[in-house]
């Protein structure tokens, strides 16, 4: 009997809303406004990154959006003290841990779940004990996913970036990466979502990978937004990835 596809869901990341609004520091646009049209265009998660320097998303749009919008919140944070404690405190439905670095524009890669195997670890059971679903943001790569898997965090997202920004033979290569880190995770009972650079044009192929359940996109509906709105440019995707 052929094996029937994991559901395939759609987050969709709303920083860049808040970028927008931070260049006046005012309160437009709104981002508890860009989440509910993400909602209505069929997003089924919102994600945002509550950076360590706030250039983006503040608090006050985390406890907004928790408050008013109805499907789950997906806070994407760093490893510190102070992003621990915020996650505890407000225990969103869903966190993943990735790494950050205040001169990057975005996050440029995977968590070291290797080198930070130890400390995920003893911090894991006071997510999990508050009800909060854990992934690590991590590359393709075996050791990470054997390290995460170590850690006890029952979820991955893969980093989609080296695929997203290749082409060619080089492309293929970085898609084929995926797929074997795809079956391993899936092998060792992880969930596993992929992220970072995915658009219109390569989310395809990795549509199409069974066990890849969630996929975790915003720049790309946020720039097109400025063309066709956000609800429709959600709904758009959303059509791809369910397909």
């Amino acid at each position: 009997m052929k094996k029937r596809p994991f559901k395939k869901t759609l987050g969709v990341n709303i920083d860049h809303v808040a970028t927008l609004r931070q260049a006046r520091l005012g309160k437009r646009p709104s981002v508890l406004r860009a989440a509910q049209e993400a909602v209505r265009g069929g997003a089924d998660g919102i994600t945002l990154h509550l950076r360590e320097d706030r250039r983006h998303i503040q608090e006050d749009d985390l406890r907004e959006i928790q408050r008013l919008v109805r499907v789950p919140v997906n806070l994407e944070m760093a490893f510190t003290p102070e992003m621990i404690a915020i996650a505890l405190k407000r225990r969103p439905q869903k966190i993943c841990i990735v790494p950050e670095r205040r001169q990057e524009l975005t996050t440029e890669g995977g968590l070291n779940a290797v080198k930070k195997e130890k400390m995920l670890t003893k911090v894991m059971p006071r997510f999990l004990k508050a009800n909060i679903e854990v992934s690590l943001f991590i590359a393709p790569s075996f050791e990470q996913i054997f390290a995460a898997k170590r850690s006890g965090a029952p979820v991955i997202e893969i980093h989609t970036g080296a695929y997203a920004h290749a082409s060619g033979k080089k492309r293929l290569s970085e898609l084929n990466k995926i797929k074997r880190a795809v079956k391993l995770a899936h092998s060792l009972g992880l969930r596993v979502n992929v992220g970072h650079g995915l658009d219109f044009d390569n989310v395809a192929p990795l549509v199409r990978i069974a066990e890849v359940e969630e996929f975790n996109i915003g720049h790309a509906l946020i720039g097109e937004a400025v063309f066709e709105g956000l609800r429709n440019t959600v709904r758009r995707m959303k059509k791809i990835i369910t397909s």
